[in-house]
């Protein structure tokens, strides 16, 4: 517990402070981790507490940003509409995946997950009347809140608008998973015939976690389709899906601050490797293999075992 109270300590001191000390380029770098972070947290839910293991987290993420880079751009610019109408497809689509994903455990439901959002992604790619393909919809402002009296053209502006939106998400995905409901679903997890026998309706609490999930993926997309000014089908491509699963893999899964520690490091350490060498994916990899050889429980729970060391 002091280990976590310590790194979420100087996690938000951090956080805070980061825009004061850095420039534009490094603002938007950890702009993009938050981001990720988001995204990362909404997968660990179904990965880390429920067992489920998921790739299909882009789907909703660029669903999310299609529906706002088309509203932005063909229908209005207000923000709250076009977040909320963000926010719902994500949500009806994880709807309609779940029933169609959920029949299915461990492998057979990774690859299912997968195959949906692969549908997606091949929409818009050839929808190129809507979409417009590879070329996507540029020309997407950053959002007016209407209540607040300053822009978020800025570097700055903008990180501490989707900071705000990253603690939201952190709280309420605490909550949820610190709640019976959360609970539960870490039962599932471990022994889903135990948790049938004892009366739970395990399909429905793995139904409402997907959805949950698939909302706050959309949430993602629609912080990144506005720091990016731009979408294209790579919101919804495969990469967008692998990235969470692999900060999850690196933080350490089941704890909202694993996926958080993972893509505060796999995004400047991205960024930076490819500044030097076109190889950067190859880098990557071998530190994936690392953290899999030496710490199955990801760097918090490295952290943690140091934290629990006699002296």
């Amino acid at each position: 517990m002091r280990t976590r109270i310590g790194l979420l300590v100087v996690l938000g001191l951090g956080l805070i402070l980061a825009p004061s000390f850095l420039g534009p380029w490094q603002t938007g770098i950890l702009t993009r981790a938050l981001i990720f972070a988001i995204l990362a947290m909404s997968l660990d839910l179904l990965m880390g507490y429920a067992g489920l293991p998921s790739l299909g987290q882009s789907a909703y993420f660029g669903t999310s940003a299609y529906v706002v880079g088309l509203m932005t751009t063909r229908a209005t610019a207000s923000f709250w509409l076009n977040f909320g109408a963000g926010l719902t497809s994500a949500a009806l689509l994880a709807a309609l995946f779940g029933l169609l994903a959920l029949r299915a455990r461990a492998v057979t439901f990774l690859m299912i997950t997968l195959a949906l959002a692969q549908v997606v992604w091949a929409l818009a790619s050839s929808g190129r009347a809507v979409t417009r393909g590879a070329d996507g919809l540029p020309g997407i402002g950053r959002p007016d809140l209407g209540f607040l009296p300053w822009s978020f053209d800025s570097a700055a502006s903008f990180y501490y608008l989707v900071l705000a939106f990253f603690i939201i998400t952190a709280v309420v995905l605490h909550r949820i998973v610190r709640s019976p409901f959360g609970l539960a679903l870490t039962g599932i997890r471990d022994n889903e015939v135990r948790m049938r026998a004892l009366g739970y309706n395990t399909w429905l609490h793995l139904y409402i976690a997907f959805i949950i999930a698939g909302t706050f993926a959309g949430l993602a997309g629609i912080m990144d389709v506005y720091f990016n000014s731009i979408v294209t089908p790579a919101s919804a491509g495969v990469m967008v899906s692998a990235d969470p699963m692999l900060m999850i893999i690196l933080g350490g899964p089941a704890s909202l601050l694993g996926p958080v520690l993972g893509a505060f490091l796999i995004v400047p350490l991205s960024e930076v490797v490819s500044v030097f060498t076109e190889h950067w994916l190859i880098v990557m990899g071998l530190i994936y293999i690392l953290v899999m050889l030496f710490a199955r429980q990801g760097l918090l729970g490295v952290l943690r075992r140091k934290a629990e060391a006699p002296g």
